[in-house]
Parts: structure tokens; sequence; C-alpha cells
């Protein structure tokens, strides 16, 4: 096998929203990729995400900045109200000076829209090869190449092995071998509606943040509008691995009530809830190994308080890419330079996500002051406070 000359594959474990638009980045760089995903079909699980503008600046490097734009919904604002009181908190508008500080806008999609886009740039790739229904069983690291086995048996040689394997990876295990996620001790509870479905006086076209006591709940259009995306978080000691597990309304109305009406009304619309539990990792600077490296949330997986999770794994995905294209012939030093210059970032994201969950649930006076500071800002020092994450990477 060419092992020197780049004509062996890169091989992927995942075919998600990092571990494709990775595959798609590194075949604009003339770079062979195989992508294993475990599932029958590449499709993506969950509703609503939201894109900051670190994310399009991204992705007009790789020319997927206007497919990605097609399907999604522009927020004027982003909104954040007391559950309990209903006063507004606090409001950033989007467009005018946010968009001339950033240069990219804010928006929210749907994930499967998202990856439907990164899904079709793979597809369009001949040096991509999409295989579904093979899951990564384990892998051997050789100095020179990896071997992986598939859960059939069958086993796969490549150039260097990239693990986009989500929060339970077990390729992180080998690599970092730091044990199961911690579990924050918070629910999501997520739920789409169409846009008939939502009263009028209900819907809104901002993203819409009701702080709570341990408690926090969102509501935002998505699909150029179309539907209406929900999701309900509180605190709960309830752990189960995965992120489509049916959640108890019982559970849901326990934690809400009292609330303000417009967060009732809108709980009441929902029959059936899907679930997942918070989870995230300690920050870590060494998850490159030889030939080995992991991206996204098998790097540094995160609470989702700033709705960062898929915008860290693209950003990831571009920049491992840059790296690998500069040194082709040494994918060790490139996975390495790769992991130097998102190690720090990635970390104070995850670090800060926590900080925003206990601000978001703050109750009693600490609430009294979140409000009070968040209140006291003007519209640019609210949009400079998120310089250090939306000017980057």
């Amino acid at each position: 096998m060419a092992r020197s000359n780049g004509s062996a594959p890169i091989l992927i474990s995942g075919g998600g929203i990092g571990g494709l638009v990775a595959a798609y980045a590194l075949a604009l760089k003339g770079i062979p990729v195989r992508v294993f995903e475990q599932a029958a079909e590449f499709r993506e699980l969950g509703a609503g995400i939201q894109l900051g503008p670190n994310i399009f600046r991204v992705l007009e490097k790789i020319g997927l900045k206007d497919a990605i734009l097609a399907d999604v919904h522009r927020p004027p604002a982003i909104e954040m109200r007391d559950a309990l009181s209903g006063n507004k908190v606090t409001a950033i508008p989007l467009d005018g000076a946010f968009l001339e500080r950033y240069g990219q806008p804010y928006a929210v999609t749907h994930r499967a829209d998202i990856h439907g886009a990164f899904l079709k740039a793979c597809q369009s790739s001949n040096l991509v090869s999409l295989e579904n229904s093979r899951r990564v069983d384990g892998y051997e690291d050789h100095g020179d190449h990896v071997t992986v086995t598939l859960e059939n048996g069958e086993r796969a040689e490549g150039r260097g092995l990239i693990a986009c394997d989500g929060m339970w990876s077990q390729i992180r295990e080998r690599v970092i071998g730091d044990g199961k996620p911690r579990v924050s001790g918070h629910i999501a509870y997520r739920a789409v509606l169409k846009r008939n479905e939502v009263p009028a006086d209900l819907w809104r076209p901002d993203v819409v943040l009701w702080a709570g006591p341990r408690t926090h709940f969102v509501h935002y259009p998505l699909r150029r509008g179309e539907l209406y995306n929900l999701v309900a978080v509180f605190h709960s000691d309830h752990y189960e691995e995965g992120w489509n597990a049916e959640g108890s309304k019982e559970l849901l109305w326990k934690h809400f009530q009292g609330q303000r009406p417009e967060v009732l009304r809108m709980l009441e619309l929902i029959d059936t809830w899907r679930m997942w539990v918070l989870c995230d990792r300690e920050p870590v600077k060494d998850w490159t190994k030889g030939r080995v490296t992991l991206l996204g949330d098998a790097a540094h997986p995160m609470l989702q308080y700033l709705a960062q999770g898929a915008c860290m794994a693209t950003e990831d995905a571009v920049i491992l890419a840059e790296k690998v294209a500069a040194s082709p012939d040494d994918l060790p030093a490139a996975f390495k330079a790769y992991e130097q210059e998102r190690y720090l970032r990635t970390a104070q994201v995850q670090i800060m996500a926590r900080v925003y969950g206990e601000f978001y649930h703050a109750r009693g006076p600490t609430a009294e002051l979140r409000d009070r500071m968040l209140s006291g800002r003007t519209t640019q020092q609210s949009i400079e406070g998120m310089a250090w994450l939306y000017g980057g990477p």
C-alpha cells in the first residue's frame, strides 16, 4: 500500500456533522477519505441548532456557506426573559451592528438540514467514500498506517484515523482513557411544531430564552420559518445514554410549574417529547496519539448552553484539513498541529458553557443579580461580550 504519497485514504469513524465536514474539507484538499457510519443510513437526530458567525466563517472557506443559508431562519434578535416575572432581561439585535462586528450572520436551522447539506457535498466528491452500517469496533496504529476493525470483522487500512464518534466515543477511551462523560444533572426535552400549530400570539421570529429557577425554555423558528423548535431544560439526576428517548410529561410539569402563562401554554402544545441527558467532559489537551485524532464531541463534548457543539466540530474539521494539507507526508505532525490550535479554544467553550448554564438556571438573589447585570448593558456591550467566541477561529 502506498502510504507516504497520499494515495491511501484517511479513515473517519462517524458520519455526523463533524465527520462529514472533515471528509469534505479533506477531499477539497485532494485527500481521499472513507467515512464509516454505524447507522443504516446517514442522518441526524435532533431538531433545532443555532449557528453563530464563527461557523459561517469556516463554511465560507470550504464553499458551503450559501448551501447552509438556503434552509435557515435568520432571527432578528436573541432575547432572554425571566420565566417567573416575564420581564425582558436582555435582547441582542442580530442585524446592523452585530453583522458589522462579526462579518457573518447568526442563524438557526434543523439539524437534518445542515447534515443533509454536508452529506450532499460529500456525495458530490469522488474522493469521499460513504459507508453505512459499518461500525468501527477497534483500531491498530502501525506507525506508518492504521488498520480499523469493523463490526463484521472486516479490516480497513488507511493513512490515519479521525474519531468523530461522539460523546460516548470508544476511540477516545483508547486515546485518552478518561472513562464515561460527566453527567451535568440537567435534562433537555425537545420537540418541533409546524408553524400553523403555534398560536399567533405565541409565535416569535426571535430566539427566545425563558430563564427560570433551575430551568430554562428556548423557542425559535426553523426551516425558513415553516417549523417551530422547542427545548425545555431542567435539573434532574436521571441518566440515560443517547439522544432520542421519550421524556415524561409529568416530570417536565413538575419542574416548570408556576412559570409564566406563555411558557406553560407552549409546553402544553407538545404531546411527545424526545429527551437527552446533558453531559460533557473536563477539557484535555492531548487528544491525538500517533496517526489517530479526535474531533468534535469525541474530543471536547460540551453542554449546549452556548449552542456551539456543531460549530466547534465544524471549525475542527476545516482546520484539521488545513493542517493535513500543510503536512501531507507527516500525518502525526499534522494531527498534533490541529490539536494544538484547537484545544484552548474548545476548552474555553466547554468551561463557559457550564458558566452560562448556571446563569440561565439561577434562582433567588443570584437570578436578580444576573438580571441587573445583563439589563444594564448597552447593545454594543452585549455584542462585544461575545467577541471571544464569535470573533474566531
